[in-house]
């Protein structure tokens, strides 16, 4: 029986990669096609009301920090960008500490990934709230 050769990367080639990309237990996800205009006005409206809730319930707190689309540095060999996540956490440049929240809009390219991947890699890592918004179902599942 021959195995096949399997490609692992790490943090320091993902970033000399161009486009976007996505590196999950040093394997290699293309985040294409780019979403579409659905995928951004949902991502989008729900971005706006975290940040609308999270103006009138943190005020005094210096580290909430509701992102879009921003890279998630788990270890070295795995780094996602969920659709929005939510910190309430000092951070960097790139964030490092584990999101309270994260919300993945499922697409049809995307949704094996969000639903099984992603989803037990959040679990994994400590993730408190797990949004999967569908578009198209007009439907929004929350995990805890």
């Amino acid at each position: 029986m021959v195995l096949a050769y399997q490609e692992y990367y790490t943090i320091d080639d993902y970033r000399l990669w161009r486009g976007d990309w996505e590196l999950i237990e040093g394997m290699t996800y293309a985040k294409t096609p780019s979403p579409g205009v659905t995928h951004k006005t949902v991502s989008g409206k729900i971005f706006a009301e975290l940040k609308f809730a999270a103006r009138n319930e943190c005020e005094d707190c210096e580290n909430c920090h509701i992102l879009m689309e921003t890279d998630w540095q788990i270890c070295n060999d795995t780094v996602v960008r969920p659709d929005i996540l939510v910190v309430c956490k000092a951070i960097g440049e790139m964030v490092t500490v584990t999101p309270e929240l994260i919300v993945e809009v499922v697409s049809a390219s995307s949704t094996k990934r969000d639903e099984d991947m992603k989803f037990k890699l959040y679990h994994r890592e400590g993730v408190q709230y797990y949004i999967l918004a569908y578009p198209e179902k007009r439907l929004a599942k929350a995990y805890i």
